[in-house]
C-alpha cells in the first residue's frame, strides 16, 4: 500500500539549516563576499540583472551568493525582491548615440568613425586553462587610451543615408509593460523586445542559433554591436525639465539582415535589435536574431513554421522564471492526485486481468 510521507516544521528548518552549511562551504576557506562577487564574477551579475529586470549590480551579486550561483534562482530572488519595490516614475529612453563605449565592433563596415574598440572580450583567447590565475597573482594594468568625445553614430545610419535599409521611424508611443501587465497576443514589436530582453540566455541563444541552421533563415550581420554607459534621464514635474539620475551599462546589438522584398516592401536590409542590461552581448546578439525572425508577418514575409517566427511559443516559453515555477511543482507533493492515478491503474489492470481470465475460460 502507498503511504504519503509527511514533512514538518522541524524538518524544513533543518533542510534550511543544511542549505545555509553548504553555502558557506569549508569554513577554512575564506567566505566569497558581495563585493568580489560583483567585481569578479561581473558577466554572471550582469546576466541576473537583465534577467532579473532590476539594474543592481550589488542585489544581483547577493541574490547569486544566496543561490550558490544558481542563476536561475538569484534572477527568482532579483524578481521577487523587485514586486517590493515603490515606482516613483519612468525614465526617459535612454539614448545609445551617446554611449561611453567599452567595445564598438561591426561586422559590416572595417573603418567606423570613432574606430572599432575591441574592449574586454573572450574573443581573441585561446580558450585553454591559464593555470595562473590559481595563483591569485596580481594583474598588469591594460593600457588606456583617451576616446574622442561626441557622440558615436550608428552603423545603419550609413547605411539608412542611401536608402538601403528599411526606416526605423522613432515612435514616442508609451510601450506596454511586461513587468506589470500579463503578456497578451498579439504582442507588438515594443513588448516582444521587453520579454526578449529578460527571456532566459540559453533559450533565445538556441532559437536563434535555429535561424541560422535554416530555421526561419534570415543572413544576418552584426552591423553593430556597442557595449558601455549611457546617462538616465528622468522628468521631473517640479522642475520642468529631466535631470540625469545615473549611468547603466548597457549591451546594444544591430543585425542587418538579407530581404529580398515582398509584396509590400523593395528589396533592403532589414533590422534586428537587441539591448539588454550589462555586458552581455551573446544574449543581445540572439535577441536581435529572434526580433527579426519574429517581424516575418510585418514584413510581408511567409511563414515557414519554424519555433523562431511563432511568437507564442517564443514569448510564452522564454521566461526561465515562469519555465522553472511550472516544470519544478512537480516535485512538490501530489499525493492526492498520485493516489488517483494509482486507483486507476489498479482498476484497470484488475479489468484487464478479468478479461484475460475470461478469454482463458472461452
Amino acid at each position: 500500500m502507498y503511504v504519503a510521507v509527511k514533512g514538518g516544521e522541524r524538518a524544513i528548518e533543518n533542510a534550511h539549516a543544511w542549505l545555509a552549511e553548504e553555502r558557506r562551504g569549508d569554513t577554512a576557506v575564506t567566505e566569497l563576499s558581495v563585493d568580489q562577487i560583483r567585481e569578479q564574477l561581473s558577466l554572471a551579475v550582469n546576466r541576473v540583472m537583465a534577467e532579473g529586470s532590476l539594474y543592481d549590480p550589488d542585489l544581483a551579486a547577493l541574490a547569486i551568493k544566496q543561490a550558490r550561483g544558481d542563476l536561475i534562482e538569484a534572477i527568482f530572488l532579483i524578481r521577487a525582491y523587485r514586486t517590493t519595490l515603490p515606482r516613483f516614475g519612468a525614465s526617459r529612453p535612454i539614448d545609445t548615440a551617446g554611449m561611453v563605449c567599452d567595445r564598438r565592433i561591426s561586422a559590416t563596415f572595417k573603418d567606423l568613425p570613432g574606430g572599432q574598440v575591441l574592449g574586454p572580450t573572450f574573443d581573441y583567447t585561446h580558450r585553454l586553462l591559464d593555470f595562473k590565475l590559481a595563483a591569485e597573482g596580481e594583474v598588469p594594468k591594460a593600457p588606456i587610451r583617451e576616446t574622442e568625445p561626441g557622440e558615436v553614430p550608428h552603423v545603419t545610419e550609413f547605411l539608412n543615408r542611401e536608402g538601403l535599409i528599411e526606416e526605423a521611424p522613432q515612435d514616442d508611443t508609451p510601450p506596454p509593460d511586461l513587468t506589470r501587465e500579463p503578456l497578451e497576443l498579439p504582442a507588438d514589436r515594443a513588448l516582444r523586445l521587453q520579454a526578449l530582453a529578460r527571456a532566459d540566455e540559453g533559450f533565445t541563444l538556441g532559437l536563434a542559433y535555429s535561424t541560422q541552421r535554416g530555421y526561419a533563415r534570415n543572413h544576418a550581420f552584426v552591423g553593430e554591436l556597442r557595449i558601455g554607459s549611457v546617462p538616465v534621464e528622468m522628468d521631473i514635474p517640479e522642475l520642468g525639465f529631466a535631470i540625469e539620475i545615473g549611468e547603466i551599462a548597457v549591451t546594444e546589438c544591430e543585425t542587418v539582415n538579407q530581404f529580398k522584398g515582398s509584396k509590400t516592401e523593395p528589396p533592403q536590409f532589414t533590422r534586428g535589435y537587441g539591448l539588454v542590461f550589462g555586458q552581455t552581448e551573446r544574449k543581445a546578439i540572439s535577441m536581435a536574431l529572434v526580433d527579426r525572425a519574429l517581424r516575418w508577418e510585418e514584413l510581408g514575409e511567409g511563414d515557414q513554421g519554424a519555433p523562431a517566427q511563432d511568437a507564442e511559443f517564443v514569448l510564452y516559453h522564454a521566461d526561465n522564471i515562469q519555465a522553472t515555477g511550472f516544470l519544478e511543482h512537480i516535485k512538490l507533493p501530489h499525493y492526492v492526485d498520485f493516489q488517483s492515478e494509482l486507483e486507476l491503474v489498479r482498476k484497470l489492470r484488475r479489468g484487464a486481468g478479468a478479461e484475460d481470465m475470461q478469454e482463458a475460460a472461452e
